[in-house]
């Protein structure tokens, strides 16, 4: 199967993270279950007073690979829109950091994470937040209605990179911050491992080469285009990701780690659309 297939990818990422919504009590590590440098891949990145004030499930469908809230400095009435929000971590956050008289939207195409977020908002007892469904492909809010766009490893899950870019570019207000936590990869990958749906849906051969992530950005109308790595995933850490997934039976295994071995990346992704 060809990773430009979008309609098979966006099905097989819904199922994946509705399944992920639904045991919620289970989920103990990222959307790809690589381990990050503190064992975790999403929940580690958090300070230990966000999540004092956050419901238990909001940080166990923590499927990330950073913590955007930290990338930029959100200012009392501003508004927020979180791409990909799952269970509603970083929107909740973000809500709280923009109050009083700002907002937070978080965005998600899955109908099982959205009810979930909503059940955190009303445990946290977060007011102005909003949960939309929608793909990040067709965002359902006005041109420049918003200041800052965050997203935690969701970006790369997308099929059509360049319209998730123009649409983020689209909201965004003038002077409007893209900030973004992301898989990255240093290289292409090989021909054979891009084509897995499995590694899609896991977030590592969805992601983008880091040059190509800025000139995506760029072309997008982004300025002021920044990739910051904040983890280089190992052979090893591959190789226990690899071990959760439905892999080919004639695949080489030691051969494709070899092949991505350093190659696949943590990163803060920061740009800005112009005055």
């Amino acid at each position: 199967m060809h990773h430009d297939d979008g309609d098979t990818i966006r099905t097989e990422v819904r199922r994946r993270y509705a399944t992920a919504a639904l045991t919620v009590h289970e989920v103990s590590a990222g959307c790809c279950a690589i381990p990050g440098p503190e064992g975790g891949f999403g929940a580690t990145h958090y300070d230990a007073a966000d999540l004092d004030v956050l419901p238990a499930t909001a940080l166990a469908a923590s499927l990330g690979c950073g913590n955007p809230t930290a990338l930029t400095e959100l200012q009392p009435g501003q508004i927020v829109l979180d791409l990909g929000s799952g269970g509603g971590i970083d929107v909740l956050l973000s809500a709280r950091r923009v109050a009083p008289g700002g907002k937070a939207y978080g965005l998600d195409m899955t109908p099982e994470m959205l009810e979930l977020a909503q059940r955190n908002q009303a445990e946290a007892g977060v007011e102005n937040a909003e949960f939309l469904h929608g793909t990040l492909e067709d965002i359902p809010l006005p041109d420049a209605s918003v200041d800052v766009v965050i997203s935690n490893c969701v970006i790369n899950l997308a099929a059509d990179k360049d319209v998730v870019l123009r649409e983020a570019y689209r909201v965004l207000r003038p002077g409007g911050r893209f900030a973004v936590s992301d898989v990255v990869l240093r290289r292409p990958l090989p021909p054979r491992l891009a084509e897995l749906v499995g590694l899609w849906t896991g977030c590592v051969a969805g992601a983008l080469v880091d040059t190509d992530y800025e000139a995506k950005l760029a072309a997008a109308g982004f300025t002021d285009v920044e990739i910051v790595t904040t983890h280089v995933h190992d052979r090893a850490s591959i190789e226990q990701f690899a071990g959760q997934l439905e892999l080919p039976a004639d695949l080489d295994l030691a051969s494709a780690l070899d092949d991505v071995d350093g190659v696949v990346t943590n990163a803060f992704v920061r740009a800005r659309r112009a005055p």
